[in-house]
C-alpha cells in the first residue's frame, strides 16, 4: 500500500520569537550532534553559538532577531524538524519555503549538504546584517475569513503607483498568502505606515528586516556570489520549487542556474510564496502539506492560498478550521498537538 505524499513547506524569518525559545532542545535533544556541526560553523566567525541562543533564559529582539543570529537559528530548528518527518509514513513529493525557507528547502532537497545550507544561511544572515538596506512592511489584503479583499489590494496597486511617481522605493516583497509584504527604504516605509489604513495588527513594520526580495537588495548579489561557490550546489534529490513558481526536477536541474537564481534572482526580486504553494498543490496533489517549524505563523499563509483556490471545497476560515479539526490537511509541527502526525 502506497504511503501519504506530502509538500513540505520551510518557514522565513521571523519564525522563531519568544514562544519558540528553547525549541531546538525542547524537541530536538536527540540532534545535538546536528547543532554542533551548525556551531562550529558560528565558532569559525567568533559567533554566539546556537545553542547558546536556543537556551537562553530570556528572549532578546535585539539578539535573537538580528540576521546574524535568526537565520540559522531557525535553520537548525526547521531541519531537525525536516529530518523528524516519519519517511516509512509519509513519501515526500515535493519541497518549497518562504523567503529565506528557500535556503533550508535547498538543504531538505539535497541540492545542498546539510552543512553547506547553513554556511549559505550564516553568510546571507551575516551579510544582511553588514550590508543590508531598507525594510518591510507586512498588509494583509484578505477579510476576517480569510477570503480576497478588492478594496485592500487596490490599496496595495495604490502604494506602489505613489512609489512610481515619487522619488521612493516601494516594492512588492513577497507575495504571502492573504498577506502582502512591501519592501520600502526609509522614506517608502515612513510612507506605507501613515497611509496604510490599520486594521488589527497590520500595517506591521518587520523589525530587523532588510528590504528583501527588492531592487533594494540589487547591490548584494555581487557580494554573495564572491563569497558563495556555485560548487556548492548539487542535484536535488527531491522536486524543489521556488519563489517564482519554477520547478526543479531531479536529474534534470542544471546546477549552474539554480545557483543563479538562488543568489540573483531570488535576491532582489519578488518572491511569490503564494505562487509557489499554488503549484506545489496543483502540480503535486499531496495528501497532506507538512510545514516545518519553529513558530505557526506559516500555517495562515498556506490556508488562504488553498482558500483563495477553493481547495478541496475550501471557502474560508471557519471551513478551514472545520476540515482542520479531526484529520488535518494541512500539518505545522511548530504545534504541538499537530507535530505528532509526522512522526
Amino acid at each position: 500500500m502506497s504511503k501519504p505524499t506530502a509538500l513540505v513547506i520551510c518557514p522565513g524569518r521571523g519564525t522563531y520569537n519568544a514562544a519558540e525559545l528553547g525549541y531546538f532542545h525542547t524537541h530536538h535533544s536527540d540532534k545535538l550532534e546536528f547543532l554542533n556541526r551548525l556551531d562550529v560553523i558560528r565558532s569559525e566567525k567568533s559567533q554566539t553559538s546556537i545553542a547558546d541562543l536556543d537556551t537562553a533564559l530570556t528572549f532578546k529582539p535585539s539578539l535573537h532577531g538580528t540576521g546574524e543570529n535568526a537565520s540559522l537559528l531557525i535553520y537548525a530548528c526547521a531541519m531537525a524538524d525536516f529530518m523528524s518527518i516519519n519517511a516509512e509514513k509519509y513519501d515526500i513529493v515535493a519541497i518549497t519555503g518562504n523567503s529565506m525557507g528557500w535556503y533550508l528547502a535547498l538543504a531538505a532537497s539535497g541540492a545542498l549538504s546539510l552543512e553547506d545550507g547553513a554556511t549559505i544561511v550564516n553568510e546571507m544572515g551575516t551579510l544582511m546584517h553588514e550590508s543590508g538596506k531598507g525594510g518591510q512592511v507586512v498588509y494583509s489584503i484578505v477579510d476576517s475569513d480569510w477570503k480576497p479583499a478588492p478594496a485592500k489590494i487596490a490599496l496595495v496597486e495604490k502604494m506602489l503607483a505613489y512609489s512610481h511617481k515619487n522619488d521612493v522605493e516601494i516594492h512588492i516583497s513577497i507575495r504571502l498568502g492573504g498577506m502582502v509584504v512591501f519592501a520600502a527604504d526609509t522614506a517608502g516605509l515612513k510612507y506605507l505606515m501613515d497611509n496604510l489604513p490599520v486594521d488589527e495588527h497590520f500595517p506591521m513594520r518587520l523589525r530587523g528586516h532588510n528590504g528583501f526580495h527588492s531592487p533594494l537588495l540589487d547591490h548584494i548579489v555581487p557580494l554573495a556570489q564572491a563569497k558563495l561557490s556555485s560548487s556548492l550546489f548539487t542535484q536535488p534529490k527531491v522536486p524543489l520549487i521556488d519563489g517564482q513558481g519554477n520547478i526543479w526536477a531531479p536529474n534534470s536541474t542544471d546546477t549552474s542556474a539554480l545557483y543563479d537564481y538562488t543568489l540573483g534572482a531570488q535576491l532582489n526580486s519578488t518572491y511569490d510564496f503564494s505562487q509557489a504553494v499554488n503549484v506545489g498543490i496543483k502540480e503535486f496533489a499531496p495528501d497532506k502539506i507538512i510545514v516545518l517549524g519553529p513558530g505557526t505563523t506559516m500555517g495562515a499563509p498556506v490556508a488562504q492560498v488553498m482558500i483563495a483556490q477553493n481547495w478541496n471545497g475550501l471557502t474560508g476560515k471557519e471551513s478551514f478550521k472545520k476540515a482542520q479539526s479531526s484529520d488535518p490537511y494541512l500539518i505545522s509541527m511548530g504545534m504541538d498537538d499537530q507535530r505528532k502526525h509526522v512522526k
